[in-house]
């Protein structure tokens, strides 16, 4: 059995578990962290050339490293296990001990990250009110604290593109760069968890580098949505990432031969970035189905179609209780929250069947 999942990513599931009841396959759609490598990654991973990356002789992961800062136009980045480790790594780069962070309730780094940044690097925080993926620049800028008056100064800003709880809500162009001259007028920094940015890059159309010139440091996730097994990578300044090496180990993150995970990383991105536009595409389908029941919590932009049950006969277990037997998963984030996720491991037979599922349990 796979171990098991937060709530963030819902129940879990046998890891031989491929058919339901009925003979039919699962149609898994808790997390787009659920798929297994492609027969051409696993490929790129078994002929990786490999060295030692704590000494920094992995010429696989170098390589990814290199491919991914020069993508989003920063000096360097650094490959780290998870996607927890990588935000918490880059927290640290920009925010002291005993200083403030600012993000939204319903950040990933404060809600889903075990109170890490408090944890391991005595980071406070403090939030403005979660609406979705939007954020008002306005707000922001009246929290952030100066020094002195005994209070915590602000140091850094935080932002989630895109939103996980947001519905994965695409923050808009103009309102990053909104935030940017907020951090610059405050002298603080801004810092983007980019999980999913692949996913805003793919539906608004905006270079991966015009994200980049934004932040002062960002993290990206190489196996959400893009099909890799493992690995997210911290983006920053050399001096920065120079940093950021010794943070990795304190933090018990530092590999040997992590080229085998790179080349994964380095397959997803020649392959499977593009092809997010169909995971868009199917999560659309999800939604204009379950649209006629009033349970969409958000506008669907990106893979992820949040369910709002406050209304709803049957609460978040309750549904997916109900569309497990029948060979659908669905993640539970609270009593009445739910969250279908779209990925390349789900074909359009598989939203079919989920579409037909959905309704059925819904018009009940």
């Amino acid at each position: 059995m796979r171990a098991p999942q937060s709530a963030a990513e819902g129940s879990t599931v046998a890891e031989d578990q491929a058919t339901g009841a009925n003979g039919d396959p699962i149609v898994d759609l808790r997390s787009d962290t659920v798929t297994r490598p492609t027969a051409g990654m696993r490929e790129a991973m078994a002929t990786a050339e490999v060295g030692d990356d704590v000494y920094g002789e992995d010429p696989t992961v170098n390589a990814l490293e290199a491919e991914v800062a020069a993508l989003f136009g920063h000096e360097a980045a650094l490959l780290a296990p998870t996607g927890s480790m990588a935000n918490q790594i880059a927290l640290q780069l920009v925010v002291p001990p005993a200083h403030e962070l600012l993000c939204d309730a319903d950040a990933h780094v404060v809600t889903y990250e075990i109170g890490a940044a408090a944890a391991y690097g005595g980071i406070s925080s403090r939030t403005w009110p979660a609406v979705g993926g939007d954020v008002d620049p306005d707000v922001v800028a009246a929290m952030v604290r100066p020094d002195g008056y005994w209070a915590v100064p602000t140091r850094a800003i935080a932002v989630e593109q895109t939103h996980n709880r947001g519905g994965g809500g695409v923050i808009p162009l103009a309102t990053l760069h909104a935030l940017r001259r907020v951090a610059d007028d405050a002298g603080v920094a801004l810092h983007c968890d980019g999980a999913r940015i692949w996913h805003a890059h793919v539906a608004e159309g905006v270079p991966l580098a015009e994200y980049g010139a934004l932040f002062d440091t960002l993290s990206v996730c190489l196996s959400k949505g893009l099909g890799a097994p493992v690995g997210s990578l911290v983006i920053g300044s050399a001096e920065q990432i120079g940093r950021a090496r010794f943070i990795r180990k304190r933090m018990g993150g530092g590999m040997r031969q992590a080229g085998v995970l790179a080349a994964a990383g380095r397959y997803a991105l020649t392959h499977h970035v593009s092809r997010l536009t169909e995971d868009h595409a199917k999560a659309a389908r999800l939604a204009e189905a379950i649209a006629p029941f009033g349970l969409l919590a958000a506008t669907v932009r990106t893979n992820i179609v949040p369910l709002d049950l406050t209304k709803a006969s049957l609460d978040a277990h309750a549904l997916a209780a109900a569309a497990r037997a029948e060979g659908v998963l669905v993640s539970v984030l609270g009593p009445r929250t739910a969250r279908l996720v779209t990925h390349m491991d789900v074909d359009d037979a598989g939203i079919d069947r989920a579409v037909a599922v959905l309704v059925r349990i819904l018009s009940r």
